[in-house]
């Protein structure tokens, strides 16, 4: 029996490192199973045969995009051509939607089964494009339950497979030892504060939290705020910023990295929409979300976006578990209120972590292993695996 094939696209680091538990997983169920497209790293490390180095997708922008179009449309063609010849079992596409649909298209039109790892937010948004998605591939790959709902209502065979990053952290942890790691010297209340890892987000974020950070630090003097940067720039302008605030000399602390250590050492975390929302709850701490972005990009994002929250723990949660706070109503007041009310609440915050355990549990399904069982099962012509468990999408 030959071999199985297994043609995988990835488009970044995050892409490099799904891709590389992916593979192992696969490896582990067939010992001689041979694996080529793009990768990077951690992917050709694991046996992948990678035609293009995995920085080739990594365009971001509009302008960028255009730029790199003409060449981006050569790969595209190139690795199409170079599947049909290997003619693989499955063609996998990791995240990369805009050049990896495409693709999947394609390849499925001349008979390739194909399949996509990491759903984009059409659930969010040009919601229409869910039909180009049941052209292009045989079977969607899920992170969340309210994704692998959305794709079942529109008819496209998907499997949820649960989160990796619920995978990755620790279901108990320990808040004493992480400010101990850290090496702060808090007994008191203690604020994470997250404003983001972009440099718009801290333009439009970083005064405002740390104006709220110096109003809660002015009415609890026992009150401290750790602050982690994504990123050495990052780290730079929030120094700049913290420099112009000596009221939160030896209140704040400004750290390199360590987000995660950082949200299981406080006791609330305020913090910018996005991933890190859902890293806050698998930490299980009480947050507040806040977003601010360019007024004519508001404008745009309320006509569409189609959903009723934009924090994941809410979306996957399907309510108001988290209070949110967009636009003009994330100003420093309002958010010091919040915050202020969730610090005097101690048994809703110890109720809120509760809840936020049981979600992590629930999203700790073994990502790589079920994304191997469900790529397995195309590769045969199986159903899928049962896709959504009904304790998770009825969570609560």
């Amino acid at each position: 029996m030959a071999a199985p094939r297994i043609y995988i696209v990835a488009g970044e680091l995050s892409g490099d490192i799904l891709g590389a538990s992916l593979m192992r997983a696969l490896k582990a169920r067939h010992a001689d199973i041979e694996f080529r497209g793009i990768g990077g790293p951690r992917m050709i490390a694991e046996g992948m045969v990678s035609r293009y180095p995995l920085e080739t997708l990594s365009v971001m922008g509009l302008v960028e995009v255009i730029k790199h179009l003409p060449g981006l449309v050569r790969v595209r063609r190139d690795l199409r051509n170079d599947a049909l010849d290997w003619r693989p079992d499955i063609m996998l596409g990791i995240d990369a939607p805009d050049f990896n649909l495409g693709l999947e298209r394609q390849l499925r039109q001349a008979g390739i089964t194909t399949a996509h790892y990491v759903s984009p937010s059409v659930w969010a948004w040009r919601q229409g494009r869910v039909k180009g998605i049941a052209r292009a591939v045989d079977a969607m790959l899920t992170f969340l339950p309210f994704e692998a709902e959305f794709y079942r209502r529109h008819r496209v065979p998907v499997a949820f497979v649960g989160h990796p990053l619920a995978d990755e952290l620790p279901l108990v942890n320990d808040r004493v030892a992480a400010r101990a790691g850290l090496g702060l010297d808090v007994d008191g209340p203690l604020l994470a504060m997250l404003p983001g890892s972009r440099a718009n987000e801290i333009r439009f974020l970083g005064a405002t939290f740390l104006d709220a950070a110096e109003r809660l630090c002015h009415r609890r003097p026992a009150l401290r705020v750790v602050i982690p940067a994504a990123t050495p720039q990052r780290h730079a302008e929030l120094a700049a910023q913290l420099a112009s605030r000596p009221r939160l000399a030896g209140r704040a602390t400004l750290l390199d990295g360590c987000s995660r250590e950082a949200m299981v050492a406080s006791d609330a975390v305020l913090l910018a929409s996005g991933t890190a929302a859902l890293e806050a709850m698998l930490c299980h701490r009480a947050m507040l979300v806040a977003y601010k972005m360019a007024p004519a990009t508001h404008w745009l994002a309320r006509r569409l976006v189609k959903t009723e929250w934009i924090s994941l723990p809410n979306l996957i949660a399907r309510e108001s578990l988290v209070p949110e706070l967009v636009q003009e109503a994330a100003s420093a007041p309002a958010i010091t209120e919040r915050l202020e009310a969730m610090l005097d609440d101690a048994a809703g915050r110890v109720a809120l972590e509760a809840r936020f355990a049981q979600m992590h549990a629930q999203l700790q399904r073994g990502a790589s292993t079920r994304a191997a069982e469900a790529i397995e099962a195309l590769m045969d012509g199986r159903e899928l695996p049962a896709s959504v468990a009904p304790e998770v999408v009825d969570a609560g």
